[in-house]
């Protein structure tokens, strides 16, 4: 009996074992809209916050998807923040002697989505064939315009062709299938994703013009999906001092308007994403817990979701 109770209490005082990591997980590496937070030129007080040593910075949007059994990661989108991201990722994946993700799936042209392929290129790693997945009019425009074409001649990318609702499978349990968003297509398409992790699915759609100009219903693609990471570039009109249908964006107020017949469990999959440095879910803790409070969740830059 003594015996039993010495092993108990060594037992319990005993250091515990380091937590298992996930074997399959997603990574969220940034959560802001393209020009990161603190955003340049700025003079507000959100800004303001990071500068004087109250508010962290914040990155571009980015999602990482990992298996840790394979050793594999795939990154959604190339960011200007591509170093530190992806040095995030390698540190969250245990990789050494690594310098490269297993692929780059890119939503579009807009320089927060793509601009971070220049770190693959001879002035910086000098990589060697990182898979890039991209729709037609991307997969034109990177190879036809410089400095892009140079990664593609000099085979620091492999373009990797992907086409609306054809699903692409990384690996036996990981698929990713590209769906057209109206936006502002300048220079090429725009798609959100649908991720299919180990039988659970996750919607991306970090850029959209609005819920009403899409030919889907956003309620019934939550409704089917286990999470959902949408636009949220901006809280509310007037945010901006310039006309904000010069571009638009759902803004969350919008959207939580739009969303209020889901059922609890159904809004607990919103995760909203990709802030302008204006938008108070970047600096302001009563905001946040406010849409926090309707049912909602706010994407934070570091957080890991196992499946």
């Amino acid at each position: 009996m003594y015996r039993l109770l010495l092993l108990l209490l060594l037992a319990a005082c005993s250091p515990g074992s380091p937590e298992k990591q996930p074997d399959l997980s997603l990574l969220i590496l940034g959560v802001a809209q393209d020009g990161g937070y603190p955003h340049v030129g700025c003079e507000k007080n959100c800004c303001q916050l990071y500068w004087d040593g109250k508010q962290p910075e914040r990155t571009p949007t980015c999602l990482a998807v990992l298996d840790r059994r394979s050793g594999q990661a795939w990154m959604l989108e190339a960011t200007p923040a591509y170093t530190d991201q992806f040095e995030r990722l390698r540190e969250a994946a245990g990789w050494t002697g690594r310098n490269a993700p297993d692929g780059i799936f890119l939503t579009h042209a807009h320089i927060g989505h793509y601009t971070g392929l220049m770190y693959l290129g001879r002035e910086a790693l000098g990589a060697d064939s990182v898979p890039v997945y991209a729709m037609p009019r991307m997969k034109k425009y990177l190879e036809t315009n410089g400095p892009w074409s140079q990664l593609v001649g000099l085979g620091n990318v492999e373009l990797k062709p992907i086409q609306a609702e054809k699903p692409v499978a990384v690996n036996a349990e990981i698929r990713v299938t590209p769906f057209r968003v109206p936006h502002r297509d300048e220079y090429s398409e725009t798609v959100g994703y649908r991720l299919a992790i180990a039988g659970k699915q996750v919607l991306f759609i970090p850029d959209i013009d609005k819920w009403e100009k899409w030919d889907r219903d956003i309620v019934q693609e939550i409704k089917s999906v286990d999470l959902a990471f949408l636009d949220a570039t901006f809280y509310k009109n007037g945010e901006l001092k310039r006309d904000m249908s010069e571009i638009p964006h759902p803004f969350i107020e919008e959207s939580m308007q739009r969303f209020d017949s889901l059922t609890v469990e159904e809004k607990a999959r919103v995760h909203f994403i990709h802030f302008n440095h204006t938008n108070p879910m970047l600096w302001d803790e009563a905001a946040v817990q406010e849409v926090e409070s309707r049912g909602f969740k706010i994407a934070r830059e570091g957080t890991e979701i196992s499946f």
